[in-house]
C-alpha cells in the first residue's frame, strides 16, 4: 500500500478513545518497523502525534527539535555540508545539536538514555555492559550525531576537544564501533599509542562484522609502524587482510615494506595469533557477541519475525561463516548471494561517509 492508503486505513480504525488509539497506532508502528515499511512508520507516527493532547505534542517538539528542525533532519544537513567540504560552516550547527543532546538526554540518578539502533545492539549492550539504571532508548541515533560533531572538531583543528564528545557518544551506544573508530583516529593523530591500544581493545570486544575487526587490526598496524615495530605491524596488517580484504591495507603493507627496506615476513595463522596475543588482542570475534547474534536469530525465527531473524542471521554468518546459517538465510532471501550477506543496519560511519576511506 502507498503512504496515503496506509494513512487512510489507520484513520478508519480510530475511535473516540485516545488510549485505545494510542495502543493501536503503537502496535501498527512496531509492525511496520519490523517490515521496514517506511511509509507505514511515517503514517503511524503522524497519527500518534495527532492523537496526543496538544501540551504533550509541544513538549515532544521542544525535546526533539531545534528552531523547528527535527534533530535527525538537522544532522543530515550537517552531513551534507561536510560532504560539500563545508566543515567550518557546519561546526556551529553541529555544536548546537551537541548542546541540545547533552541537555535533553542527560543521565539522571535512576535512568540514562541509550541510542542503540536495533534489537541486536539492545541485547548486546545489556549483556556486555551490566546496567544499574533504567535504560531509555532515545528516538534518534545520538551516538552518531555526537561522532559527527567530533569529526568536525578534529577536521577543524581541535582534536583534543573531540575526545570528551566521543566519550559521550560511546556512553550513548557502547556497542557501536563508529564512535570508537573516530576516537582511534584522534589518538592516531595525536600519536597517543597507549590510548589507541585501549580503545582498539574495547572495539574488538564489541565488533560484529569482519570489516570492523579488520579495521581494528589495521589501526594497530598503523601505530606499530610509527613506533618502529615493523614485523608486528606486518602481522596486524596480515590479520586485517585475512579478516576483510580492504584495498587500502595492501597499500599500507607496500609502504611498510619500503620503510623496512626488505620484503615483509610471511606469517602462519599461529604466528599471527601469537603476535596479537602479545598485545592482548584476539584474532577472532568475542564469543559473547557471536552467542547474542545466534540466540537472537533462533528467537526471532521461533517468533516468525523474519526481518529481525534475517538481520541476526546475517550478523551470525558474517562472524562464523557457518554454512548451515547461510542455508537458512538463502531459504528466506534466495537472491542474497548476488550481493554481500550484510546486516541491514550495517551502515558506513561518518569517517567513511565523508572520506571514502574505511581504514583511515
Amino acid at each position: 500500500m502507498s503512504y496515503e492508503e496506509i494513512l487512510n486505513d489507520l484513520k478508519s480504525k480510530l475511535t473516540d478513545d485516545i488510549k485505545e488509539n494510542d495502543s493501536m497506532l503503537r502496535k501498527a508502528a512496531e509492525s511496520f518497523a519490523k517490515e521496514k515499511n517506511a511509509d507505514g512508520v511515517k503514517a503511524a507516527g503522524e497519527l500518534l502525534i495527532a492523537n496526543m493532547p496538544e501540551e504533550e505534542v509541544e513538549e515532544i517538539k521542544r525535546i526533539t527539535h531545534v528552531d523547528g528542525v527535527r534533530l535527525d533532519v538537522m544532522h543530515q544537513q550537517i552531513v551534507e555540508m561536510i560532504n560539500n567540504h563545508s566543515s567550518i560552516e557546519a561546526k556551529p550547527i553541529a555544536e548546537r545539536l551537541y548542546k541540545k543532546i547533552t541537555v535533553e538526554f542527560k543521565e539522571s540518578e535512576k535512568a540514562k538514555f541509550v541510542s542503540t539502533r536495533n534489537p541486536f545492539e539492545d541485547n548486546l549492550l545489556q549483556i556486555l555492559f551490566k546496567q544499574d539504571k533504567i535504560l531509555n532508548r532515545a528516538p534518534f541515533d545520538l551516538a552518531t550525531y555526537l561522532t559527527t560533531y567530533a569529526y568536525i572538531l578534529t577536521e577543524t583543528g581541535s582534536p583534543f576537544d573531540a575526545i570528551p564528545v566521543l566519550r559521550q557518544a560511546i556512553e550513548f551506544n557502547p556497542v557501536d564501533c563508529g564512535p570508537m573508530f573516530e576516537l582511534a583516529e584522534v589518538y592516531k593523530l595525536l600519536g597517543n599509542r597507549k590510548r589507541l591500544f585501549e580503545i582498539t581493545r574495547d572495539t574488538v570486544k564489541v565488533a560484529s562484522s569482519p570489516a570492523a575487526l579488520a579495521r581494528c587490526y589495521a589501526n594497530i598496524g598503523y601505530i606499530l609502524i610509527d613506533s618502529g615495530d615493523y614485523d608486528d605491524a606486518a602481522a596486524f596488517y596480515t590479520a586485517s587482510v585475512m579478516m576483510y580484504p580492504h584495498p587500502a591495507v595492501p597499500q599500507e603493507m607496500r609502504h611498510l615494506a619500503q620503510i623496512k627496506g626488505t620484503p615483509l615476513k610471511q606469517f602462519s595463522h599461529e604466528q599471527i595469533v601469537n603476535v596479537l596475543k602479545k598485545y592482548e588482542i584476539g584474532f577472532d570475534f568475542n564469543p559473547e557477541v557471536i552467542r547474542v547474534a545466534s540466540e537472537m536469530a533462533a528467537y526471532y525465527l521461533g517468533e516468525r519475525d523474519i526481518p529481525n531473524a534475517l538481520n541476526a542471521l546475517k550478523i551470525t554468518y558474517n562472524m562464523t561463516k557457518d554454512e548451515n546459517v547461510k542455508k537458512i538465510i538463502l531459504k528466506y532471501e534466495p537472491d542474497v548471494e548476488k550481493s554481500p550477506l550484510r546486516a541491514d543496519d550495517e551502515a558506513p560511519q561518518i569517517k567513511q561517509t565523508v572520506n571514502n576511506n574505511p581504514q583511515s
